[in-house]
């Protein structure tokens, strides 16, 4: 018989992490830009282009991703470039592709 002392525990903070990804990523248009975004490195003008809302629409969600540390970013002359910085999030978000946006 097993007891609560030989279960692994899930730590706190995983759990939190996870929670506070899933929370971000549940607003369809933050969800949008991180399937656009995949594993590229993808300007704000770019996302702006794919996603098909305006400007100001994709720079208040890109701040919410940043702010729950899903995105990373980069600088270089006048554009900003984001991307998914946890390998995590990327193999969610393949996971996701593959279960929700395949064709059957």
């Amino acid at each position: 018989m097993e007891n609560d002392q030989d279960k692994t525990p899930y730590e706190d903070a995983d759990i939190t992490r996870a929670a506070r990804c899933l929370k971000a990523m549940s607003h369809p248009l933050r969800l949008k830009i991180l399937c656009v975004l995949g594993s590229d490195s993808i300007s704000v003008q770019e996302i702006v282009e794919l996603v098909g809302t305006s400007q100001s629409n994709i720079s208040q969600h890109l701040a919410i991703l940043r702010e729950k540390d899903l995105l990373g970013f980069k600088k270089e002359a006048n554009r900003v470039y984001y991307y998914i910085d946890d390998e995590r999030m990327l193999k969610l978000i393949q996971m996701m592709r593959e279960i929700f946006c395949s064709r059957h």
